[in-house]
């Protein structure tokens, strides 16, 4: 007996973005801004991030998160990566990520038609984007199976 094709959600999320952010890398369409090592990725944030491949991690991330939870914008992912802002001697509270990270990443992913504009507000994924991302998550339940 076959088994049933695996999906994003299907596979642990840690080790799928991980993989994608290893293949966006590879094919060299997916192009990183030149300010990609001096840029905080949230209010929040004292400092850029130390992991020089983070632009690929969170650009698989987001893509993920479109594919799980589609409709959303930057409005909405802004909020899911952002975190507490801590103000010195004042009570913490919550701060959005930077929408210009977030908007970059979104174009780039909508140039290599993994998502596009959905009627109905945010992005979706696209059957091309869908695609790809399940061949992905296969090879990661595969590896895992061996």
């Amino acid at each position: 007996m076959a088994a049933a094709p695996k999906t994003v959600k299907d596979v642990p999320s840690h080790e799928f973005v991980v993989a994608y952010a290893q293949y966006l890398r590879s094919t060299g369409k997916f192009e990183t801004p030149t300010w990609v090592d001096l840029v905080k990725t949230s209010v929040g944030k004292e400092m850029a991030p130390y992991d020089p491949d983070w632009y690929y991690i969170r650009a698989a991330s987001i893509a993920r998160q479109i594919y799980v939870r589609g409709g959303r914008g930057v409005g909405g992912l802004r909020k899911r990566y952002g975190g507490r802002v801590r103000d010195g001697t004042r009570p913490n509270h919550c701060g959005v990520a930077s929408g210009s990270i977030i908007r970059h990443i979104l174009q780039q992913l909508e140039q290599l038609k993994i998502v596009e504009k959905s009627a109905k507000g945010g992005r979706c994924i696209t059957a091309d984007g869908q695609r790809d991302l399940d061949r992905i998550a296969g090879r990661i339940a595969s590896a895992e199976a061996a």
